[in-house]
């Protein structure tokens, strides 16, 4: 059975259950929510994850499993309203973090979307004590819907300092250093990689990046045939970085092109390859 075909019995059961196991709450059917009132505040709970459990469930057991997730989303509920007198408004707390893709067993239940075909990008809560990953239930249960918001808390209040440098990494090629010291929220700049690179007049065949750690990135801008130099020694720096870290974030090497594309890399890309890099490799004048 999917689970709205088990939609009108549960929200029925749901509907007779809320006077015993929870009289202040009530039942909105024009968002399938349970609505809980605590204190001055109110949390909300989808009914999608009590629809979900019957459907997996012969009928006789839907009383109980029905019973327990109205339980279940009361206690919550409590935790979570404790949690937004705690922060105060927790919406000011969400950052955005981008980390390697993550298997879909590590993101069932958080808040997370993908961030092109290698990275996602993680809501998180920035509390030195009860922060972490947002995970689906917490949001709406604080009724954090809308989130267009959370890059803006996060670059305003943890990237406007970042350092921007120039360190030697051949004899005459520099690597371009976007760094903030126990930051976790610099890799969130990967989508902003042509902002940071030197010279005003874009790069049209775009960077290599690294981002060995969250509170870093390494940027080459690509100029000529030399990258074939540089790359395998841009790779060992991003590797050591990364096995170094105390907060690690990706160990490769990625090619910045094109509309925020990001194109693995391995260290021995060559002229001779038929990849869209080596094809690059051949137009570019020679260093």
């Amino acid at each position: 059975m999917e689970p709205l075909d088990a939609a009108a019995d549960v929200h029925a059961l749901i509907r007779d259950l809320l006077p015993v196991v929870a009289p202040s709450a009530w039942f909105d059917p024009g968002t399938s929510e349970v609505v809980l009132p605590v204190g001055r505040s109110e949390a909300r709970a989808s009914s999608w994850t009590v629809l979900e459990r019957c459907a997996r469930e012969p009928q006789d057991n839907w009383h109980k499993l029905v019973d327990d997730w109205l339980r279940e989303v009361g206690d919550r509920a409590f935790l979570a309203v404790g949690e937004m007198e705690l922060f105060g408004d927790v919406r000011e707390l969400l950052r955005l973090r981008i980390v390697p893709k993550l298997d879909p067993q590590d993101r069932e239940g958080l808040v997370v979307v993908p961030a092109g075909d290698h990275f996602d990008a993680m809501v998180m809560i920035e509390h030195p004590r009860y922060g972490g990953p947002l995970t689906k239930a917490r949001a709406g249960l604080l009724g954090l819907r809308k989130l267009g918001y959370v890059m803006t808390n996060t670059h305003d209040r943890e990237l406007a300092d970042v350092e921007v440098r120039d360190q030697l990494l051949l004899p005459g090629e520099n690597v371009r250093v976007v760094t903030k010291p126990g930051s976790r929220y610099v890799s969130a700049l990967l989508s902003e990689v042509e902002q940071f690179l030197p010279g005003g007049d874009g790069h049209p065949n775009g960077a290599l990046v690294g981002v060995p750690c969250h509170s870093t990135l390494l940027l080459y801008p690509i100029t000529s045939r030399g990258v074939r130099e540089v790359l395998p020694v841009f790779a060992d720096v991003v590797r050591e970085m990364h096995d170094d870290a105390d907060d690690p974030c990706a160990v490769g090497v990625y090619w910045s092109h094109g509309a925020r594309r990001l194109t693995p890399l391995s260290p021995d890309e060559t002229l001779d390859g038929s990849g869209e890099f080596a094809a690059l490799l051949r137009r570019l004048p020679p260093s």
